[in-house]
């Protein structure tokens, strides 16, 4: 493997990492800030509110995958 290949594939490893969503998130706010940000005045409102976003998506998303393998009872998995 060459080693241009190899730094592009950490970067993209760094980068992006196991979420891509948190990645494309990023980007896009990054994107909308520097479109708005000389047009209205509050534009300094769009960090926060998509860290905010993507913070209740990420968490969101584990919740759901820990009730998808615990057990609805939790006294069951201790019995068993």
């Amino acid at each position: 493997m060459s080693l241009l290949k190899r730094i592009g594939l950490f970067w993209y490893d760094f980068i992006v990492g196991d979420d891509w969503t948190m990645a494309a998130g990023v980007v896009i706010s990054t994107t909308v800030l520097r479109l708005l940000v000389g047009t209205i005045a509050v534009a300094w409102l769009i960090p926060p509110i998509a860290v905010t976003g993507l913070l209740a998506l990420s968490l969101g998303r584990a919740q759901r995958a820990v009730r998808s393998i615990m057990p609805a009872d939790p006294e069951s998995a201790i019995e068993a």
